[in-house]
């Protein structure tokens, strides 16, 4: 073996370049973990490699991929972590929307690529699957990036684990600097955000039961469980420096539920509260599923600041006798309520149900100008009608409408052990006490919040008469008849402050506009045609004439040019426009396009925008 090659077992070789490359070989053909210059495909006869398959990518820093280029020039198969697709194959569109300016984005996302490289897709997480000759199992291993995955592969007799920077040599970090995925000071884990990742991570990886570690710096690990050993004493002592009370990370992975009742079920782990409720026929259904075992967001709104895990639905198996999560439900679209979904559906065969409300934006995420949206969408296998019950085995589960801190969010009621549940999703808090007046009813504007909604909620609540309340954010809570009367005061006490506050002879409701455009984000081509629809209130009691004029980019063909529309007092109507694109228009990401309103003879302006990309 030349200099800088190393034989690590049977048909296993190490390639040191700007990081560890590992040759994996059957037969005449190989698949690689990471990358580094790409000068490995100049060496390959040494191993006796006639053809590299595969390429597969532990998470995106620039030391495992920065000759990626050379693998695709040869015609290799390119696969990334899913978090991190990104940051790869869209490189540039990372760096041309990256904030700089006062920017407390601490996670090292800058140590990526230059330049974008096509790869051939996204690794499937905690699943095995063929690349080339060889089954890889992928497993998350967030901690040195937020997208981290580690590779376990049978080869030569061993089960090997390829594990990129999660691990140093026999019990340290290639970095601490990586594992900072947050400015500190915002919660107890701030800034330590991957320290506590990585621990979690190295037991889960442990229970595969690998016989060497591979890392993607340093010397392999020969004894996993001491090595493991070795850094998370020294983690759990960095973490404890930090927190109030010793952190247990056994117990988020062994123990991830807290009993509401025998048949219902909190996660403890998840970010924003996701419950199970146990059917006798070994199946569950979740209400709501975010971040699970969630060690603090990190910074940032980008891809690949936001991953979901399934930690949690292990255990559910192992404690609790569940075979099968049938159903997830959202109460709303939020990302901390739904990133789980997706995953959910592909591991498990989870099957998503959603009421019809919301179904548009989980399945559509892009064309709405909302907060909080997850970048994916989410089918939906089942759409659910407001206040006509469900059945699921041996559930009836009440469905109803909850607007007030999204106008697509919905409560769920149901029995279980006896008792008259409802789920509430971020609605309102459920700490409090008579007498006692914390923040209560969790409104954003943005949201599409309506002036009445905290009263109808409340109305809603009174009706149903439950006996516990479940919510995204707080413990469950025993309701009694003092907690909702409090909250239909606080209801219509804050509809009563919006129309002393707001102008009564112009009403455009909480959110003070008066046209929204849709889709919100579209792409269109160069010499392409688009349809965007326009939304507009009348915020007059009396019948109006509404006059919108749609603003394009220069060049833009619109027809038509403006739209007159008779709407009744605080009637809403919708206008479609048919835009052009020049042809020979560059590729440029987020045209701006506006909707210019008059409403009888007070102009508004351009109320609404949309972004338009060409590509």
């Amino acid at each position: 073996m030349p200099n800088g090659t190393e034989i690590v077992g049977n048909d296993v070789f190490l390639f040191r370049d700007t990081c560890n490359v590992y040759v994996l070989r059957a037969g005449r053909r190989a698949v690689l973990v990471d990358f580094g210059s790409g000068d490995v495909l100049d060496h390959l006869a040494d191993f006796g490699v006639e053809e590299v398959t595969d390429v597969l990518v532990t998470h995106h820093h620039r030391d495992q991929v920065q000759g990626l280029h050379r693998a695709v020039a040869a015609g290799i198969r390119v696969w990334v972590p899913p978090v991190e697709h990104d940051l790869i194959a869209h490189a540039d569109e990372h760096w041309r929307t990256r904030g700089l300016d006062n920017d407390y984005d601490v996670r090292q996302d800058r140590y990526t690529l230059l330049r974008q490289v096509p790869v051939t897709g996204t690794v499937a997480e905690y699943r095995t699957r063929r690349y080339g000759p060889l089954d890889v199992h992928t497993l998350p291993t967030p901690g040195h990036t937020v997208g981290s995955v580690s590779y376990l592969v049978d080869i030569g007799g061993r089960r090997l684990a390829l594990v990129g920077d999660l691990i140093h040599g026999e019990g340290r970090l290639w970095s601490l600097a990586a594992t900072q995925w947050a400015y500190t000071g915002f919660h107890e884990n701030a800034g330590l955000e991957g320290v506590a990742a990585t621990v979690l991570s190295c037991l889960q990886l442990l229970e595969h039961g690998p016989e060497m570690l591979l890392p993607s710096h340093g010397e392999p690990v020969t004894d996993p469980p001491r090595a493991v050993g070795r850094l998370r004493t020294h983690l759990q002592e960095l973490l404890d420096t930090r927190r109030r009370a010793p952190w247990n990370p056994e117990r988020m992975l062994n123990d991830p539920w807290r009993e509401v009742t025998p048949h219902l079920l909190r996660n403890a782990t998840s970010m924003a509260n996701s419950y199970a409720l146990l059917s006798d026929h070994g199946t569950a259904l979740l209400l709501d599923f975010g971040y699970d075992l969630t060690t603090g967001l990190a910074g940032g709104q980008d891809r690949s600041s936001r991953r979901p895990l399934l930690a949690s639905i292990e255990a559910l198996r192992r404690n609790h006798g569940i075979d099968r999560v049938e159903v997830a439900l959202p109460t709303h679209y939020h990302d901390d309520h739904v990133a789980g979904f997706n995953l959910l559906r592909e591991v498990h065969g989870t099957e998503v149900w959603s009421p019809a409300h919301i179904v548009p934006v989980l399945q559509s995420p892009q064309d709405w100008d909302l907060p909080c949206l997850w970048y994916d969408p989410i089918p939906v296998d089942r759409e659910l009608l407001l206040d006509a019950p469900v059945e699921w085995r041996e559930y009836e589960i009440g469905v109803h409408g909850l607007p007030g801190h999204t106008l697509y969010a919905a409560a769920y009621s149901f029995t279980a052990d006896g008792r008259r549940v409802i789920a509430t999703g971020d609605q309102q808090t459920t700490e409090w006490e008579p007498g006692l007046k914390p923040e209560i009813l969790n409104y954003q504007y943005r949201n599409r919040f309506r002036i009445d909604d905290f009263t109808r909620s409340a109305e809603l609540y009174r009706s149903l008469r439950p006996e516990l309340m479940i919510s995204g954010h707080w413990p469950p809570f025993t309701v009694t008849d003092a907690y909702l009367d409090m909250l239909l005061d606080e209801g219509r006490r804050l509809a009563r402050l919006h129309r002393e506050i707001l102008p009564h002879e112009v009403d455009f409701g909480a959110e003070g506009f008066g046209a929204r455009v849709f889709p919100y984000r579209s792409v269109a081509a160069a010499g392409g045609e688009l349809r965007l629809e326009v939304a507009v209130l009348n915020p007059f009691p009396g019948a109006e004439r509404a006059e919108v004029h749609l603003v394009a980019p220069d060049g833009w063909e619109v027809r038509p040019d403006t739209a007159w529309l008779d709407l009744r007092g605080h009637g809403e109507a919708v206008v479609e426009f048919l835009l052009r694109v020049p042809a020979g228009t560059p590729a440029t990401e987020r045209f701006r396009v506006g909707a210019d309103l008059t409403v009888g003879r007070m102009r508004f302006g351009q109320q609404a925008e949309a972004l338009v990309s060409v590509r």
